[in-house]
C-alpha cells in the first residue's frame, strides 16, 4: 500500500496555514508533529461530553471517561507490542520515563562501581538523568561512540557493556543523524551481562513498526505529540516483573491502596505510578493517534519516509556548501536530516526559510555533545512525516539556494 498523501493532509487543518503569504511547509516533525482533525475532536469530545475524573466515581461520565482513558492505554499497548496494558505507564513525556526508571529503578539497583552505559546519540534527556543517578550513586556512566559515518560504534559497545553494567540506555533513532540504532543487539549485550536495557523510542515509535517483544527490551518510552498526539502525554513500558518491583517515585491519589496516619500501600500496576488527577484527554487522544497510525500501516509510514528521505539526501546533494550528518542510505537511517552551510548560520538559514513558509529546526536538538562533537555549535535540520511530499523537499532544496543566493552575493 501506497499512503494516498493528499488525503491525509486533508485530516490536517494547519497544514492550510499561511506564514505570511507563504504556504506552510512543515518540517519540523521530529521536535513536534501536527495533529489530525480526529485527535482534535477527540479532546473536544471528552470536555463537551463526558468531562469526569477517572477511576473514584460511580456517575455515568465518571465511569464513561474511565473506559475511554483505560481502552487508549490498552490501544498504545496493542501498537507497541506490549503482552498487557498493565505495562503501559502514562507519564507527561520521554523525559518523565526515563526519570522514572533512573529513580524508582537506579536508585534501588546501582551502587558505587557499578557501570551505567549511554551512547553519544542520546537527547539531554538520555544523558543528564543518567549523569545524576552516577552521581548520587558512585556509578560510572560510560559513553558508547559513534563512527566517522554517523552510527554506533558497536564494537566499542561489546567492550564497554561488561558484568558491571548495570543498564544500557539507547536512543532507536537519532533526532540528529537520523541514523536507526541496533537496539536489539544493544540489548542481548546487556542481558548476555546481566543488564538492563531501555529504549528511547521517541523518534522511532512514531516513524516504524516495533514491538517490545522483538526488540526484548526491559524498559521503553516515548512522547505522543511527536507521532500525531497531544503534547503532555507519554508513555513508559516496563517489564511487569521490574515495574512491579520498583517503588513509586511520586505519591498522591490514585496510586495507593490503602492511608493510615502513619502508612500506606500502594496500588496495583500500573496506577501506583500515576499519582493523582491524569491527563485524561489527552490520553485518550493519543489512543486516537496511534489507531490513525495504525490504520496507515506502520510499514506503509516507514516505506513512505524512506522514499521521501532518499529523495532529499538527492536534492541536497546537489548544494555543493551543504554538509549532511549521518548516514547517506535509508537503510540505516530515518527522515531526519541535519545539516550545515559552510557559510550561513543554521539560525540565519532557519529565519531565512521561516520567511518563505517552510519550518526546520536549528540549534543542537537537545543532543549538545553529539552536535559539538562535528566541531559545530549547532546545526540545522528537516524531519519529515506522514504528511510531507517530494514538492515540499524542492520548495527547500530553492529555499536553501534562493537564501545561499542572498547572503553569498
Amino acid at each position: 500500500m501506497v499512503l494516498d498523501v493528499q488525503k491525509i493532509r486533508a485530516d490536517f487543518p494547519i497544514l492550510q496555514r499561511k506564514i505570511g503569504e507563504m504556504p506552510l511547509v512543515y518540517l519540523d516533525n521530529a521536535a513536534t508533529s501536527q495533529k489530525p482533525q480526529q485527535v482534535i475532536d477527540a479532546i473536544t469530545d471528552y470536555y463537551t461530553r463526558y468531562n469526569a475524573n477517572v477511576h473514584r466515581g460511580v456517575h455515568t461520565m465518571s465511569i464513561e471517561a474511565t473506559e475511554a482513558y483505560e481502552d487508549a492505554r490498552a490501544k498504545v499497548a496493542k501498537f507497541i507490542g506490549a503482552p498487557n496494558p498493565e505495562s503501559v505507564v502514562w507519564t507527561r513525556n520521554i523525559s518523565e520515563s526515563i526519570n522514572l526508571v533512573a529513580y524508582a529503578w537506579g536508585d534501588a539497583n546501582v551502587r558505587a562501581g557499578d557501570e551505567i552505559v549511554v551512547t553519544a546519540m542520546e537527547h539531554h534527556s538520555g544523558i543528564v538523568p543518567w549523569q545524576q543517578l552516577a552521581s548520587r550513586t558512585g556509578a560510572e556512566l560510560k559513553i558508547i561512540p559513534r563512527t566517522e559515518d554517523g552510527r554506533l560504534d558497536m564494537e566499542a559497545a561489546s567492550k564497554l557493556i561488561s558484568p558491571k553494567t548495570k543498564i544500557v540506555t539507547a536512543v532507536h533513532m537519532s533526532s540528529v543523524l537520523g541514523t536507526i540504532n541496533d537496539v536489539k543487539a544493544l540489548g542481548k549485550l546487556a542481558h548476555d551481562n546481566g543488564a538492563l536495557i531501555l529504549v528511547d523510542a521517541a523518534q522511532s515509535a512514531p516513524h516504524m513498526p516495533l514491538s517490545v517483544e522483538d526488540l526484548d527490551c526491559d524498559f521503553l518510552g516515548f512522547s505522543a505529540h511527536k507521532m500525531l498526539g497531544p503534547t503532555g502525554i507519554g508513555v513508559l513500558y516496563g517489564r511487569p516483573e521490574l515495574l512491579d518491583a520498583m517503588q513509586p517515585w511520586m505519591f498522591g491519589g490514585d496510586m495507593i491502596l490503602t492511608v493510615s496516619y502513619e502508612q500506606a500501600t500502594w496500588n496495583d500496576l500500573p496506577y501506583k505510578f500515576e499519582a493523582g488527577t491524569p491527563n485524561i484527554a489527552d490520553a485518550i487522544a493519543t489512543g486516537v493517534a496511534v489507531e490513525y497510525l495504525a490504520a496507515l500501516g506502520m510499514d506503509n509510514v516507514l516505506a513512505h519516509e524512506e522514499e521521501l528521505t532518499g529523495y532529499a539526501l538527492e536534492r541536497f546533494a546537489e548544494l555543493e556548501r551543504v554538509q549532511v550528518m549521518g548516514p547517506t542510505d535509508t537503510e540505516n537511517r530515518g527522515g531526519i536530516i541535519s545539516f550545515n552551510h559552510d557559510t550561513i548560520h543554521p539560525h540565519d538559514l532557519g529565519t531565512a526559510l521561516d520567511r518563505m513558509g517552510i519550518a526546520i529546526r536549528t540549534g543542537h536538538h537537545c543532543a549538545m555533545p553529539l552536535i559539538r562533537s562535528y566541531d559545530v555549535v549547532a546545526a540545522a535540520r528537516a524531519s519529515f512525516y506522514i504528511y510531507n511530499t517530494p514538492d515540499e523537499v524542492d520548495t527547500l532544496i530553492e529555499g536553501i539556494k534562493e537564501t545561499e543566493g542572498y547572503f553569498l552575493k
